[in-house]
């Protein structure tokens, strides 16, 4: 019995050590995709440890009918799956802003903040690259009512360059 529960501790330990030399210290790159049609958010990521890191995220859009941005800030647990493969839970928030051209929306545009969960599978590669693929639903808390009243599931594929 001892044995056996000297043995688990070892391989905990051992994930452990090599599941933190598969986070980089810092990641930059894009992250495309959107529920609302396609857009891009320029991402950064920062270890904060073995196997914690923190995501920052600022995205706009720009059409004939809207201005936005929005900036997501969230804390990850990455966790080990196989070879080079992590998946990674998260939870955060962020701001954002909207603005109407036209002016029928005038009254609906404006500021909103929101709360965020992640969740995601990413693949590290060989040379310092990492594609992700993971889903964030958010929720607005106040601000702009077309955000706070309802959730917004956003799918995005990454592509970081790893430093």
């Amino acid at each position: 019995m001892k044995i056996t529960t000297l043995f688990a501790a070892v391989m905990l330990f051992t994930t452990a050590s090599v599941s933190a030399q598969s986070i980089s210290e810092h990641a930059l790159g894009l992250r495309l995709g959107d529920s609302d049609g396609f857009g891009a958010e320029i991402s950064y990521q920062n270890a904060l440890g073995a196997n914690n890191r923190l995501e920052v995220d600022l995205g706009w859009r720009d059409s004939r009918h809207f201005d936005a941005f929005k900036l997501a800030g969230l804390y990850q647990w990455v966790f080990p799956l196989d070879g080079n493969f992590n998946w990674y839970v998260g939870a955060g928030g962020g701001l954002g802003s909207v603005d109407f051209e036209d002016p029928i929306f005038d009254d609906d545009e404006g500021l909103f903040i929101f709360g965020a969960g992640d969740i995601g599978i990413e693949y590290n590669f060989n040379i310092p690259l990492l594609l992700s693929l993971d889903f964030r639903p958010e929720v607005g808390l106040v601000g702009y009512d077309g955000f706070d009243n309802d959730f917004d599931f956003d799918i995005a594929l990454g592509i970081r360059y790893q430093f």
